[in-house]
């Protein structure tokens, strides 16, 4: 697998790509796809969320578990589905929110692709998945790799905003200083959890804090 990246991750994460273990999830999907497996998402989009959001354009850090498992759903960002595909049950309740928290329309489509070009780094725990296996990459390397990415995050930057949704991704606060970055954390919303999402109010909460640090807030309605 030839990672292509944009420069600044790349820079930014030039050890990981070189770990035995970054070298054993090439090795992994390779093997994969010889034995005929569909793994999503297709391959120049793995690494949509890095070349979308470059490592110093990064403001808002949204944490998702691994990619959609249906076809034509993963697209490199989490949460997020291309244009003309059914929204996902977990995305429609964060548009509830949005639109509870700021007022948002709900859009008629999945596409998080602004929010990316905003800042906003809408990263999996897993890169890969394949067809119709939930969490199946979840032990490959992926969560070493991403765990380095939000420490690397964590360390090197300042005034970040981090959203863990769900107690998957709520593990990951460890990662964070909490002193430098403001870490929201909150039931996933998948319906699973029963409405526990609901009233949140992480994106003005978001935006309150990026001003407060005199950064350019998110335009979080699409």
């Amino acid at each position: 697998m030839s990672v292509k990246i944009e420069e600044s991750w790349k820079a930014a994460l030039a050890d990981e790509f070189e770990q035995p273990y970054f070298q054993g999830i090439t090795a992994f999907l390779k093997k994969e796809i010889a034995a005929g497996k569909t793994i999503y998402p297709p391959g120049p989009l793995i690494f949509n969320a890095f070349n979308t959001t470059p490592f110093d354009k990064v403001k808002v850090v949204i944490l998702g578990q691994d990619p959609y498992i249906k076809p034509g759903e993963a697209m490199g960002l989490s949460f997020s589905v291309p244009r003309g595909v059914a929204i996902p049950p977990s995305l429609r309740n964060i548009y509830k929110e949005l639109q509870d928290d700021l007022g948002c329309p709900i859009p008629k489509h999945g596409d998080l692709t602004h929010w990316a070009e905003q800042g906003v780094f809408l990263l999996n725990a897993a890169l890969t998945v394949e067809k119709g296996l939930s969490n199946s990459h979840a032990k490959c390397g992926w969560h070493t790799f991403t765990d380095a990415v939000i420490h690397r995050l964590s360390e090197a930057r300042d005034g970040l905003v981090f959203m863990l949704w769900g107690n998957f991704a709520r593990q990951k606060a460890a990662l964070i200083d909490p002193f430098k970055h403001l870490v929201l954390e909150a039931a996933h919303p998948s319906p699973l959890a029963g409405g526990a999402f609901n009233g949140c109010q992480h994106f003005s909460k978001a935006n309150e804090f990026l001003a407060a640090n005199g950064k350019e807030t998110i335009e979080w309605c699409l």
